[in-house]
């Protein structure tokens, strides 16, 4: 079974994004990258954010969680747009492809913003 871990940007996360609901949805209906668990099971074992600009700390706190005393750890990490859109983000992404040792995913649901937020 495939143990998923998603990653977004802290402040899309904590300002814009509902709940991360766009992630959330595509994992539940196998959209956008999920597509690949279709035939197989997959569980998501966790949301986290980078820990605010610059993401330097994001490392350690995968750290911390991984050893924690529930013994769920991903096989694989999915990074949402907000994270892989972000100006900071090619450097999280080579930090955590780099010292990670599990595939890296660059992307999860497949929807666009459709309009301004505020009218």
């Amino acid at each position: 079974m495939e143990k998923i871990l998603i990653i977004g940007c802290r402040k899309t996360m904590d300002q814009i994004c509902f709940g991360c609901t766009r992630c959330l949805t595509a994992f539940n209906r196998n959209q956008g990258e999920f597509v690949r668990y279709m035939k197989q099971e997959a569980e998501l074992i966790g949301l986290t954010a980078c820990a605010d600009c610059p993401g330097t700390i994001l490392v350690p706190r995968l750290a911390l969680q991984w050893n924690s005393p529930l013994g769920e750890v991903p096989t694989k990490i999915h990074l949402a747009p907000c994270l892989v859109k972000c100006p900071h983000g090619q450097a999280i992404v080579d930090e955590v492809k780099a010292k990670c040792g599990i595939e890296i995913i660059e992307g999860t649901h497949p929807y666009q913003h459709v309009g301004a937020i505020f009218g």
